[in-house]
């Protein structure tokens, strides 16, 4: 399945929509392995970490594995 959240900036509506759409997830957690977030722009990503380590109902059904940074290296040395 491929769930999309749209509601703008990731760090600004994390904490609504992402558990939301976690929380309704976790009534299906035994047909799936992982879930990936892909956060397209987002360049930190401590408030999708915060959200699930410290929201009781994300920590009990995930946890965070591995984050992965991917860079543009055409553009990598404007930054």
């Amino acid at each position: 399945d491929l769930i999309t959240m749209d509601n703008g900036c990731v760090c600004c509506s994390v904490r609504g929509d992402l558990i939301r759409t976690l929380g309704q997830l976790a009534k299906r957690r035994k047909e799936f392995d992982a879930i990936l977030l892909e956060t397209t722009g987002l360049a930190d990503p401590a408030p999708i970490v915060y959200t699930v380590q410290t929201n009781p109902k994300m920590s009990d059904n995930y946890r965070i594995d591995s984050i992965v940074c991917l860079a543009d290296c055409k553009h990598l040395n404007q930054h």
